[in-house]
Parts: structure tokens; sequence; C-alpha cells
């Protein structure tokens, strides 16, 4: 018989709700860090702390310059792929894809002395094909790099290998001979990802995930007594995964995993996995899971092989941080660790110091549609039911001159809840999907500030107006599943926040917004 957990005994997963993709640990003494993708957002790689693995806090992130990071151009859902992030002698080490970029693509390495940065700017490792790469440092001193390359796209698309080549510590480029130590666990298995090698006592182990991201993700392990192998695969691969369970099961996808061990012996991973089956906005989040051992073989949550959104807790102090305000006011210099961009910002178009408690947006003409860099903050979704609310004041200057609240998956796909026209103005809702745009809601507007109002209830999103007595009224419904991967594709969830834009015609129109609050409406599932 089972015996419930006590609350004080358990944590809910996700430990990092809303799109945090392909995570990656490491541990210094008693902290941990984990760093996670962010594609075509900028700034790049969110970066977390944690004292007990349950309760993370935002550091910041890793690529915060714009001469670090050049996402000019770049499409929905490329840009900066899997993040690995390791520390060795007093150094913390990131490394990273940054696909399809306008300037230098490829993998490439960052360093810090402190979490909290700075980190310096990006060496790009020559030779490095490929993509997900890892850093191992070994006992003898050496430090070894691996990645997952296509290796016959034309033919056999998706086929992957991972391999292994040493990579000078000075300079940060490879150098000696290339291992090729893994096809699969299973025949023909296709998209090998996130493969990490540990050195465990004197066994090499690789830890990486194939048959792609979705339903069909699986986590396997092989281990070898030689880093450049021949590695073994365990013969109970998979050791995670839930494509056996249905597109209805709890957590689907799960895969993506990095290990990392307590201070008293234990393991845990980290994974990415997805709570909404596809159907909603959240994307894939960051989940922790428990790693044990058995015949030397790593063994997943074991007695349920599944990830839970209800788990044992890590025997470590309980270690909150304090709770973040649910409303942001605006009366910071600069925006928090939440916020973030659509591509490369090239110039400061928005201010909190020009009307101080306020956020002002500069309209330009690039608009949420363009594969450009709008005026647009954004926040992650993190909640199937939330409560998101803003205040705006704008005077349109043309009729193009719009600006308001976004629910933002990409350019072809994003709803609008904007403000809008010269003498008579309306706040209108716009939907997009597959870069079609429909009206689904207008109402008069009358006051000078303007407070709009955006509800999701079980994957409807609400879009609401207050009156100048403070009376909500609701201007439209609409289902979010056109927002989903299942409908818009990708490998990031769904964003939201404030933007403004002239639509292609230059203006000196501003938007100011009086504070932004988003309430996760019950449990973050």
């Amino acid at each position: 018989m089972t015996v419930p957990l006590r609350h004080e005994e358990y944590f809910r997963n996700p430990i990092l709700p809303g799109s945090h993709p392909d995570p990656s640990i490491c541990r210094v003494d008693d902290d941990y860090y984990i760093v996670t993708s962010s594609f075509e957002f900028f700034p790049g790689l969110p970066l977390f702390h944690s004292r007990d693995l349950v309760n993370w806090r935002p550091l910041g992130h890793v690529l915060t310059r714009p001469e670090q990071l050049n996402l000019d151009g770049i499409g929905p859902s490329r840009g900066l792929f899997a993040p690995t992030i390791r520390h060795d002698n007093g150094v913390f080490y990131v490394t990273c894809t940054l696909v399809d970029g306008s300037g230098p693509s490829g993998n490439f390495i960052v360093t810090a002395d402190d979490p909290c940065g700075p980190w310096s700017d990006p060496i790009w490792i020559g030779g490095a094909d490929g993509f997900d790469p890892s850093l191992l440092f070994d006992n003898d001193g050496r430090l070894w790099f691996c990645a997952t390359t296509e290796t016959d796209p034309a033919d056999r698309p998706g086929r992957t290998t991972v391999w292994l080549q040493e990579l000078d510590r000075l300079s940060f480029q490879l150098v000696g001979s290339r291992f090729e130590i893994w096809t699969g666990a299973m025949r023909d298995a296709r998209w090998a990802e996130a493969p990490h090698v540990y050195r465990i006592g004197d066994t090499y182990y690789l830890v990486t995930a194939e048959g792609g991201t979705s339903f069909e993700h699986a986590v396997v392990v092989a281990r070898s007594d030689n880093v450049a192998g021949p590695y073994v695969g365990c013969p109970r691969n998979p050791v995670l995964t839930a494509r056996h369970l249905g597109p209805h099961a709890t957590v689907t996808a799960t895969g993506h995993t990095d290990l990392v061990q307590t201070p008293d012996g234990a393991w845990w991973a980290v994974l990415l996995g997805v709570r909404d089956q596809e159907t909603g906005c959240l994307g894939r989040e960051t989940f922790l899971t428990p790693v044990e051992w058995d015949a030397e073989w790593p063994v997943f949550s074991r007695g349920t092989g599944r990830v839970r959104l209800h788990e044992r807790r890590p025997e470590l102090p309980n270690a909150p941080w304090p709770t973040v305000a649910a409303n942001d006011s605006f009366d910071a210099t600069t925006l928090g660790p939440s916020w973030m961009f659509v591509r490369t910002p090239r110039e400061q178009w928005w201010s909190l110091t020009q009307r101080p408690g306020h956020l002002r947006l500069q309209l330009r003409p690039e608009t949420l549609a363009d594969q450009a860099n709008p005026s647009f903050v954004a926040r992650r979704l993190q909640h199937r039911n939330f409560s998101a609310h803003t205040s705006i004041e704008f005077e349109p200057q043309f009729n193009g001159d719009c600006a308001g609240v976004a629910v933002y998956h990409s350019g072809p796909h994003h709803i609008r809840f904007e403000v809008a026209g010269v003498g008579r103005r309306v706040a209108r809702v716009i939907r997009r999907l597959a870069d079609t745009e429909e009206i689904v809601g207008q109402r008069d507007v009358e006051t000078a500030t303007v407070r709009l109002g955006v509800e999701g209830r079980q994957g409807l999103l609400e879009f609401r107006i207050a009156d100048g007595e403070g009376n909500w009224q609701l201007i439209a419904q609409v289902d979010s599943v056109g927002l989903s991967a299942s409908v818009a594709g990708g490998f990031f969830g769904v964003v939201m926040g404030m933007f403004g834009t002239s639509s292609g015609i230059p203006t000196t129109a501003v938007a100011d917004f009086d504070g932004f609050e988003y309430v996760g409406v019950g449990p973050c599932c």
C-alpha cells in the first residue's frame, strides 16, 4: 500500500512553469543553477537559482548585450537552442547553439565568474557542427565537447549521431580526434538531443533523448569505461518517456534531461514536459524528478516511471525566496528579469524614466507580424487560468497608430487587444492566425485612460475593457487553440505583454502603461 505524502513532504511540478524548455542544471556547493532555451527572444538564456531544487528565483539572463546576441531577422522558434551550464574551478560555462543567425551562427561558449554576470562575449567553436552542445570537465583536467549532428538530412532526415571531441581549455577550439559515440537506442531513432556525458566513479554515462521533442520524446542512457566509447545502451531503454501513455496523459513529451547530485548523494533530473497536451499555450516547461540507481543504471521516478505533478521533496532544507508582487508598478529604472523582447533591440524604444511609474513605449513602424523587433515588452504565460490587467494612456496621431496588450505565439499567430483610431477611438480584439487577420470584437473608447483586461479560462481567452465607472465589459472571447503548438507549431509557448506600432508609417506617438498585473488563478495547471 502506498502511504500518501504529507503536504510538507512534496512539491508541485513544474518547478519552472511556462515556456522554459531544454533545461540544464549545475550545482556549486549548496547552490543550484538552471538555464533554459529562449529561441528568438532577447535577452537570451534565462538563468535561475535555487538552494532546495524546488524554489527558484530568476537571476537574469546569460546574454544581455546586443553585441553578444544578434537575433536580427530570426524566424519563430529559431535562435538559441538547448544551452548547457557547467561550473569548474570557480568559473561558470554556458555552451549553446545559435540557429539561423544573420551574423555568426553555430555553437559557442560564454563564461562568467559570477552567474549574475557579466558574461563574456561568445567564443565561436570552429568546426563544431550540429546542435545541443554539452561540456564534460573530466577528472584528468581535460575538457570534452559533445553535440548532435544530423548525418544525412537529404536521404535520412532526422537521423542523428552524437559525437565527442576534446576542447582546448584556453582557446575553446576543438583538438584531437572526433568520436561518434551514439546513433540511438532504437533502430532508425530520430532526433537525438540534449546529449550529456557524465563521469560517475570510473564509468562514463551518456544521457540523451530521442524521438523528437513532442509526444515521442524519450530519455535513453548508455555507458562506457572510456570517455570515447564504445557506449553500451541500457537494456531498459527508454528509461523515461510518456509516449506510451497517449496524448492526454497528465504530463507528455518528457525528455531533454540533465542530472544533478545533491550533497547527500541523492540524484535528481530536470527535464522538459508538456502539461496541456499541446492544445494549450504554456509550451514546454521544466520539471524535476528523482533518480535512483539499480545495477549501475539510473532509474527515473522509481515505482511510477513517469513525471508526476506532485512529487516528494528532495531532502534539502526548504529555502523559499521572497514572494514576487503580482503587479509590476514600473517604479524601477530597469525592467525586471521576467520581461523580454522579440529579437534584438537596436534602439531604446522603451522607457521607465520619461514618465516615472509608467512604461512608455515609442510607437515604431514595425508590427507584431513582422520578422523584426517590434515595440513589444512581454512575459511568459504560466497558467492555463490567469488574469492580466493594465491601464494605457494613448492618443493616436494617425489611423495606423495602435497600442495595447498582445497574447503572442509568433508573427503569424497572435491576438492583439488594442486601442486605435483618430477622433473616434476604439478598443478592438484582432486575431491573427496563419497570417490572416480578423476583428473579433470592438467597442468605442471615451476615457483618456483605458483599462484592459485579459483572462484565461481553460483554453478560452476573454478580453474586457473597464468603463468610466470601473465596470468590466466583455469585448471578445477567443479559443486559444490557434496559439498552441498543435496549430502554430514551434518550440516556444505563448507570451503576453504591452505593445505599440504605427503600422509601417513613422510617428512620434507614445503609449504609457500604468503597471501590469498578472495573477495565476488556482493551481498552475
